[in-house]
């Protein structure tokens, strides 16, 4: 590069700088009618949480500019997918060399499997993935085949995929030794040290190398869109619960799903899932025409990525239906002559600690016990093939 070249790139670089800053990101979103995929300009602004997208095939603004607050700058990256008004787009692509230059040079997959000794603590966990800056693209609880229980002991295990910055050394380092008794003094709160035992039953994995990640994350994840291992499910005495995608958003999975297993429920199935507004609607049909917030509700559950589960009980003084509470966290509810908020009647179900509103309540739980064995094969049979 010649040095006017690199004086005028220098200029192009700092006047966008200096202007409303805004990044440039390529989109698909697979459009099912016409059965092909649409490509889009997506800009971002981080000023005021603002977004555009064009059209590249037809060459027109397809948005014009409008904040989009629920979007933000962390979930713009090559390979995530991200929700705009109720249309799943694909990051393929950094759009220009600023935006490239800025936010592309260290994002890194890897694999996290967390062993059947670590899974009895996968609230935590989650909360330790979250807490160390990386982000849960896909999780799933897995049955192995025979060829993988060479990797892996026997029984239900959890696969991640983890992005971030260095994520391969990062999760590497949270999980620790294989041995966790020749831990090293700066490495004691490692997950190995904290939950695990010797050699191969030491909680949780990672990856050595970018290499060795994406090989692994194929087995686990078939980029050809393969089902990979099977789910852990059993579709007996179950019922479905879902982490909807605000509480997913808002770094909440870990600290639901230790609730759950505190209370003595069992999380016998757990996997995540960007689903399509058709399937939604399909999901939630039983309360079209019912509940008047039925089309904020299909929205919600479609504007990002969310966590179904498999719930099995088996005290029967316990229902989970009653552990999640009202659907409406801030309803007034009858109560001895009075009327209080649902939160300040039941403070420690689900809803009440997690929620907001009757939209975005964290949780979706089975209203009635002979639905839970359809929600849960809707998921884990249906979608999950």
């Amino acid at each position: 590069m010649t040095p006017k070249a690199v004086i005028c790139e220098q200029w192009a670089l700092s006047l966008c700088q200096s202007q409303d800053e805004r990044y440039a990101f390529i989109a698909e979103w697979y459009d099912p009618n016409a059965s092909l995929f649409r490509r889009y300009e997506l800009l971002y602004y981080p000023k005021d949480s603002s977004i555009e997208m064009y059209d590249v095939k037809n060459r027109r603004t397809f948005l014009r500019r409008t904040k989009y607050e629920s979007l933000h700058l962390e979930d713009l990256y090559v390979g995530s997918k991200v929700t705009v008004f109720s249309r799943h787009l694909t990051i393929v692509d950094y759009g220009n060399l600023y935006t490239s230059r800025k936010l592309g040079s260290r994002k890194e997959r890897t694999l996290a499997l967390i062993k059947p000794d670590g899974m009895r603590k996968m609230g935590q966990l989650f909360d330790i993935i979250i807490n160390a800056g990386l982000t849960i693209t896909k999780a799933k609880m897995m049955l192995l085949s025979s060829e993988l229980l060479q990797l892996i002991m026997s029984g239900p295990i959890l696969a991640m995929e983890l992005l971030g910055d260095d994520a391969v050394t990062k999760w590497r380092a949270i999980v620790g030794p294989a041995n966790p008794t020749t831990t090293e003094s700066d490495t004691l709160d490692s997950i190995s040290e904290s939950f695990g035992h010797c050699g191969l039953r030491d909680a949780a994995y990672g990856p050595d190398s970018v290499a060795s990640a994406a090989k692994e994350l194929e087995l686990f994840f078939p980029s050809s869109g393969g089902r990979g291992p099977v789910s852990s499910a059993k579709f007996t005495n179950c019922t479905c619960c879902i982490i909807k995608p605000h509480a997913v958003n808002e770094g909440l999975s870990g600290k639901i799903i230790k609730a759950i297993l505190k209370e003595g429920f069992e999380i016998s199935a757990l996997q995540m899932f960007n689903m399509e507004r058709p399937n939604v609607e399909e999901f939630y049909e039983i309360y079209k025409g019912v509940v008047p917030e039925y089309l904020e509700m299909v929205s919600e559950l479609c504007s990002g990525p969310c966590i179904a589960m498999e719930i099995r009980q088996f005290d029967p003084s316990k229902v989970f239906r009653d552990f999640c509470g009202p659907s409406d966290p801030e309803l007034e509810c009858g109560h001895g002559g009075r009327w209080v908020l649902a939160r300040h009647l039941r403070p420690g179900t689900l809803r009440a600690v997690f929620g907001k509103d009757k939209i975005q309540n964290a949780v979706h739980c089975t209203d009635l016990p002979e639905d839970g064995l359809l929600e849960v094969q809707y998921f884990f049979k249906i979608l999950d093939n």
